[in-house]
C-alpha cells in the first residue's frame, strides 16, 4: 500500500475503498498515438479522469502473506485485484480500437509475472502494470499474491486460446469487463 497515493487520490475526490470501479485509463498523444504509462498514471473513477503518481511493483509488495489455491476460482476477496486489471485490459483494447489475441494476453501476463518492472514493445503492458500498481497502492499485497494473480490471468488467457489469432479470452472474459 502506498499512502501517498491514497492520499492524492482522495483529494481528487476517487473513492479508494472501490478498487474494482477503478481502471488506467489510455492517454494519447496529440490523439494518434498510445502513451505507455510511466511515473504518473491516469486513473478513471466512473466518469472521473485524474492522475496518480504510482511505484513500481517491487517497491510495492507488503509483508509475506501466501495467497490460497486459485485452482477452482480466486476467492472473492481478490476479485477486484483482477477486475482491476481485466477492467483496464478491456478499456485498452476497446480505446485503441484493437483486440489483443490470446497468445499475445498470455505472452503480456506471463512477462509481467516474470519481469513486473520490465517495459514491453506493446504498450498494453505497461497499462497492465500499471493496473496492478494501482491495486498494490491502495491495498497490501504481497509477491506471492501478486505473482498468484498473475499466474492466474495467464492461465486464463492460455485457456481461451484455441488457434493462432484467436480472440477467445477477450470475447469470453473482457467483454463484459466495462462493455468493451
Amino acid at each position: 500500500m502506498d499512502a501517498n497515493a491514497v492520499a492524492e487520490l482522495e483529494k481528487a475526490g476517487v473513492k479508494v475503498d472501490q478498487p474494482d470501479r477503478l481502471y488506467v485509463a489510455v492517454e494519447w498523444e496529440d490523439g494518434k498515438r498510445v502513451l505507455p504509462v510511466g511515473e504518473r498514471v491516469q486513473v478513471r473513477a466512473g466518469e472521473q479522469l485524474t492522475h496518480v503518481t504510482l511505484q513500481p511493483i517491487s517497491k510495492l509488495w507488503t509483508g509475506d502473506k501466501q495467497p490460497p489455491s486459485f485452482a477452482k476460482a480466486p476467492p472473492p476477496e481478490y476479485h477486484p485485484f483482477f477486475f482491476l486489471i481485466e477492467a483496464t485490459a478491456a478499456g485498452y483494447c476497446r480505446a485503441v480500437r484493437n483486440t489483443e489475441t490470446d497468445q499475445e494476453f498470455e505472452r503480456l501476463y506471463r512477462h509481467l509475472l516474470r519481469r513486473p518492472d520490465g517495459t514491453d514493445r506493446n504498450p498494453l503492458f505497461s497499462y497492465l502494470q500499471g493496473a496492478a500498481r494501482l491495486y498494490m497502492s491502495l491495498r497490501d499485497v504481497s509477491q506471492a499474491e501478486f505473482e498468484a494473480v498473475v499466474e492466474r490471468l495467464h492461465q486464463s488467457a492460455r485457456h481461451h486460446q484455441t488457434h493462432v489469432g484467436s480472440i477467445n479470452y477477450f470475447q469470453d472474459v473482457l467483454r463484459g469487463v466495462l462493455g468493451a
